[in-house]
């Protein structure tokens, strides 16, 4: 009896903990269902996160454009040599899907991917499902994979993606930049335009968002969300694919013959600021990158440019006030403090010489004394005011200032011509601009617009950017008139810029360069020369720096190929000149003609080489400009009013201030509109003038 109890009173146990664990299952199956969150997860989430799948759209990259049209980057399809090693995943003999012979695949691999043989083979020999063949089988084009593809190597396949692409790979690389495809499979600016506009170039990635069941595919009578990606917006530059070609043929001709650290040239629009080319040597392929040096040397290379700062000291002592180009000053050497600065002919100079003559000459004599006259703070504020020690602002990556900061005497002599002080490429093309623009800075820039490739929409247009008038028009034409002295007096080596088809005025620049203990190397070649040019010179359209460090070969042949460059840019412009035959190396001291005869003024001011404009038909000059005593280049207008019927001449093509002087010498009112040269006017030609006619002009670049 005792045993049956027991037996009973087990099953009983056994019944109340089966009864009691169903209803905590129960309770937790309830709870479980009612509930939103549990142990601190939330269920709903939790469930739909294992359940959603986000696909993302990835955006393409805008297209870099040249400013003649030409497609310099873009994006396109690439791909990734993928080796299957598993032996798994063959799943027929006849029909092998992974690499069967790893030194025959390696070998006939090795030229396609320019990888070596030992390095393939190690990839290949990995105890690994699957490895990518890189770097050589990393971002290889359509062609290169159609003729891996003709070999039908066991094991052997592809992943797709995207490349940056540059279709004149080796134009511009410093300027146009290069973007790489990222660890995430991104793709990035690296360098110049394609870093600096970064953000607009890549556009915004798109995204699909689904619900996915156990196999991965879309669950039916789910919502599917996408999102589809923005594409980059194109930039558009202002660089011209023709005349930037025509510098890298001319500097690869020079590189190829002579050797030198670095060689840079630029040229830029003379009215607007555009850059419209730039190349350097040492240089690289875009789509190779085989890059020994990473720095623009438009905007980061600083140093010290020499006699081309003379420019600007000399244009610093007419502002003043302080320059008299017919005072005359002992050449040779002069002390400064316990230093004695030199010509460069050792110190021997040429005599007793005008300040023009200086110029002419590049005397440094000529610029210190000239400095002293004026002070430390004038010149200081003089080169402060044109950007000297400042960034232009220019949109590329990595531009420096400089230093344009002087304080004893000694320095304030050697930064009038150039030494002692660093310039970069960029701010000598600003403060060139002066020059071409009777005395206003213009800002340099290197995009024109940036365009939505999605809608058409122009969504940056640059604009000509004024920095002020740093100097009169008068000392800008006078500066231009000693430029062209400098090329066509034949007194320095200026003279190998002389060109037979247009004429270009300059100023040469040649400066010591620091050694790394302090002080100047001395060899042969240590030396960074440089030209600054404008042409043509009675209307320039075009400024260009151009500089050469520790240059071994004839100075000659360096102006030369400059010299063939601005020809062809000048045949490819259609630009011709009309001076060429104008000794402009004198400076015209204005006689009185009023009261004189009409027609034998005329002979006499075009016998010096002046532009005359004649208004009236009278036999009798009754006014003038300039006035007398006034002291102009050759080559300028020369305008006389007669006293006869006075009718409006042709000012098409005249610059602002021209046609304001003939309003004026006229008495007429007038509204002027625009920036630039004459192209219109609501007066036609040959219309009398009557009083209080008003005129309206129109004036573009």
């Amino acid at each position: 009896m005792r045993k049956k109890n027991n037996t009973i009173t087990i099953s009983h146990l056994i019944l109340v903990v089966l009864i009691l664990s169903f209803c905590a299952i129960i309770y937790k199956l309830s709870y479980v269902s009612l509930a939103n969150e549990i142990d601190g997860i939330n269920l709903t989430k939790f469930v739909e996160a294992r359940n959603t799948e986000t696909d993302v759209l990835p955006a393409t990259r805008g297209c870099i454009y040249s400013g003649d049209n030409e497609l310099l980057a873009k994006n396109i399809n690439s791909y990734n040599v993928i080796a299957f090693l598993d032996p798994k995943r063959t799943e027929n003999s006849k029909n092998p899907r992974h690499v069967i012979d790893v030194s025959y695949t390696a070998t006939v691999l090795s030229p396609i991917l320019n990888m070596e043989i030992e390095t393939l083979t190690r990839l290949m020999s990995q105890k690994k499902y699957q490895v990518e063949l890189g770097p050589g089988g990393r971002g290889i084009s359509e062609m290169t994979k159609k003729e891996i593809e003709k070999l039908n190597l066991p094991g052997i396949g592809f992943t797709s993606s995207s490349k940056r692409y540059y279709l004149l790979g080796s134009l511009a690389p410093y300027i146009i930049g290069y973007a790489s495809t990222d660890d995430d499979g991104t793709i990035s600016g690296k360098m110049g335009i394609e870093s600096y506009f970064d953000k607009e170039l890549e556009g915004q990635d798109g995204y699909t968002i689904y619900q996915k069941d156990l196999y991965g595919y879309t669950m039916p009578n789910t919502t599917t969300v996408t999102v589809p990606a923005q594409p980059g917006k194109d930039v558009y530059l202002t660089i011209d694919s023709k005349i930037q070609m025509f510098l890298e043929n001319g500097i690869k001709e020079i590189s190829e013959a002579n050797d030198m650290t670095w060689l840079t040239f630029s040229v830029m629009d003379a009215k607007t600021g555009a850059i419209v080319a730039s190349a350097s040597n040492p240089t690289f392929n875009l789509n190779e990158r085989v890059i020994t040096n990473y720095l623009n040397p438009l905007t980061s290379y600083a140093y010290e440019p020499g006699s081309t700062m003379k420019i600007f000291s000399f244009l610093a002592a007419m502002e003043n006030g302080s320059y008299n180009g017919s005072d005359t000053y002992p050449s040779g050497k002069i002390e400064v403090e316990d230093a004695v600065i030199q010509d460069f002919n050792g110190g021997v100079g040429w005599g007793t010489i005008t300040y023009d003559e200086g110029f002419a000459y590049s005397s440094n004599v000529a610029a210190t004394r000239l400095a002293l006259k004026i002070g430390r703070d004038k010149l200081h504020d003089f080169y402060d005011n044109l950007g000297f020690g400042s960034k232009t602002n220019i949109t590329l990556p990595g531009e420096v200032k400089g230093s344009a900061n002087f304080i004893y005497r000694t320095e304030l002599a050697t930064a009038a011509f150039g030494q002692g002080i660093t310039t970069t490429p960029i701010q000598n093309l600003q403060a060139l601009s002066i020059l071409t623009n009777n005395g206003m800075e213009i800002q340099p820039y290197i995009v024109e617009k940036i365009v939505d490739s999605n809608t058409g929409e122009v969504t940056y247009q640059h604009q000509r950017k004024e920095l002020g008038q740093k100097v009169t028009k008068e000392n800008a034409e006078k500066m231009r008139a000693l430029m062209y002295d400098v090329v066509y007096s034949g007194k320095t080596d200026a003279r190998y810029y002389k060109s037979d088809t247009i004429t270009m005025i300059g100023k040469t620049g040649t400066a010591q360069i620091t050694g790394a203990s302090g002080g100047y190397l001395t060899g042969k070649t240590d030396y960074v020369r440089s030209f600054a040019g404008i042409f043509p010179y009675d209307n320039p359209q075009y400024i260009i720096y151009v500089s050469v460090k520790q240059y071994s070969g004839i100075y000659k042949d360096f102006a030369s190929m400059v010299t063939n460059v601005v020809e062809e840019i000048a045949k490819y412009k259609n630009i011709t000149d009309n001076t060429t035959k104008i000794d402009n190396s004198k400076i015209i001291k204005m006689e009185n003609y009023i009261s004189k005869n009409t027609q034998e003024s005329i002979e006499q001011l075009q016998s010096q080489g002046m532009n005359v404009v004649t208004i009236g038909n009278g036999k009798y000059i009754i006014n003038q400009y300039p006035k007398k005593d006034k002291k102009i280049p050759a080559g300028s207008k020369a305008i006389l009013i007669t006293n006869g019927e006075l009718t409006m001449p042709n000012v098409i093509g005249f610059s602002s201030n021209e046609v304001v002087t003939i309003c004026k010498l006229l008495n007429l009112n007038y509204n002027i509109n625009g920036v630039g040269n004459v192209v219109s006017t609501s007066i036609p030609e040959g219309t009398p003038i009557t009083k209080d006619m008003t005129i309206a002009i129109n004036l573009s670049y």
